[in-house]
């Protein structure tokens, strides 16, 4: 590796360790979902431009609430395509969506173009690569890692039906454990 090479990559893991380094407190927010029902969110809201998957969340430009609004829990995972644990736990997370997305949206939101971990381009190659077919976007809000309080990557969020925050994770989770959260999710 070139001197300007290292520089760059120096940079990149330094933005990245202070990005997620921040912590914020996220304010409960309220949207109108597009079935007229209100939801309240214990999460912040944000606006999710789709990659794939739209058909599942009813536009290319859909926020959090209005995913919460069609009525299921929400498996919400934060992800990027520079970050091996992220590429590490997607194929489980195809495998959740594939025999549970009846009973669960299944959400992933690519956070490495605000970390320096990825381009769009290079999420959405990861997702063709691995052959991920569940819902997954990137969001083009600045704060988006500060308000969801993202400490580590991947971070994952479970969502309950009415829109409050069941479990968070931060790091890597494999398959079972995905299932045993949507397991407890689904019972409470």
């Amino acid at each position: 590796m070139g001197r300007s090479e290292g520089r760059i990559a120096l940079v990149r893991l330094l933005a990245l360790l202070g990005a997620m380094t921040l912590a914020a407190c996220g304010v409960a927010t309220s949207d109108r979902p597009s079935d007229g029902s209100a939801v309240q969110l214990e999460v912040p809201n944000l606006t999710l431009s789709t990659y794939q998957g739209d058909e599942h969340l009813g536009g290319t430009e859909v926020s959090l609430a209005e995913v919460v609004g069609l009525g299921k829990p929400v498996v919400l995972n934060f992800w990027a395509a520079l970050c091996p644990p992220c590429r590490a736990e997607m194929p489980g997370i195809q495998r959740v969506f594939d025999e549970r997305g009846h009973e669960v949206t299944v959400l992933g939101i690519d956070v490495g173009p605000q970390q320096f971990m990825g381009s769009r381009t290079e999420g959405r190659q990861l997702l063709a690569e691995l052959g991920v077919t569940y819902p997954a976007g990137t969001t083009f809000e600045a704060t988006v890692v500060r308000d969801f309080r993202l400490v580590g990557m991947p971070t994952t969020l479970f969502i309950n039906a009415n829109g409050s925050l069941h479990r968070s994770w931060s790091g890597l989770l494999n398959e079972e454990k995905i299932n045993e959260f949507i397991d407890k999710m689904l019972a409470s």
